[in-house]
């Protein structure tokens, strides 16, 4: 394990120095996810600091989600967040694979039903026309980390009834086994408590944080060809995205 920097006199705060030089072992896995963090009268001797000092940092980092504290028992570093970046239009299982993480989708449910009003008028099909609804839940290392409702064409869900959902995202399916372009998605973010259904899906608590994505996919002619909603857990994922200013 690296040794501690030592705070010294500078126009940086005191409690700013420590929070920093705890940030850094514990992104360089001094301090992997689950450690438990030295007593605040240990970093105060480590770096020199009041204890009050030394909770500032602890208190600034546990709101950034860095670590966690259980009462009585200490601080614990938090378990890094999965996160898939909103530059481009590609499947979850695509980015998680691209970053090193090991993807299982298990399907809940494979089935012909009458279009809920959202999903025909997003489809732009008759309210209560056929559509195809795939519910899964996918799994991040072995761990739940999204419940997905995906709704097609019935034509589409037939198809797909046939192809591997356990371990391909659908989005490579219906590009490299279908020759369907797709063209691009809109996407509203929101969050929610879950419920007793989606709690037990991913395995929380319920009432517990999640984050809900509605995303319709267009093709490259731009017709609507996927809805979804996406129910993320929102302990474990998040979506990253960078906008510039524009004159």
């Amino acid at each position: 394990m690296k040794n501690f920097r030592t705070v010294e006199l500078s126009p940086i705060p005191l409690y700013t120095q420590v929070k920093e030089n705890l940030r850094e072992r514990i992104l360089d896995g001094s301090y992997p996810a689950h450690a438990k963090l030295p007593a605040e009268s240990e970093l105060s001797t480590i770096f020199g600091v009041s204890r009050i000092t030394v909770r500032q940092a602890l208190n600034d980092l546990q709101k950034e989600g860095v670590i966690f504290k259980i009462p009585g028992k200490g601080s614990f570093v938090s378990k890094p967040k999965a996160f898939q970046q909103l530059t481009q239009l590609e499947g979850f299982g695509e980015a998680m694979t691209r970053m090193g993480y090991e993807i299982y989708n298990q399907v809940i449910s494979h089935k012909t039903i009458a279009a809920p009003p959202q999903v025909a008028q997003q489809l732009k099909l008759a309210q209560g026309e056929d559509v195809a609804e795939i519910k899964r839940v996918r799994f991040l290392n072995r761990e739940p980390v999204s419940l997905e409702l995906t709704y097609l064409a019935p034509e589409l869900g037939e198809r797909l009834l046939r192809e591997d959902l356990a371990s391909r995202d659908i989005f490579l399916i219906l590009e490299n086994d279908f020759g369907i372009a797709l063209g691009h998605a809109d996407l509203q973010i929101d969050a929610i408590l879950t419920d007793d259904s989606l709690a037990l899906a991913l395995r929380v608590e319920q009432g517990s944080a999640a984050l809900r994505i509605e995303r319709l996919t267009h093709a490259a002619d731009g017709q609507p060809l996927d809805f979804e909603y996406l129910y993320f857990r929102g302990d474990a994922f998040q979506y990253r995205l960078q906008i510039a200013r524009r004159n």
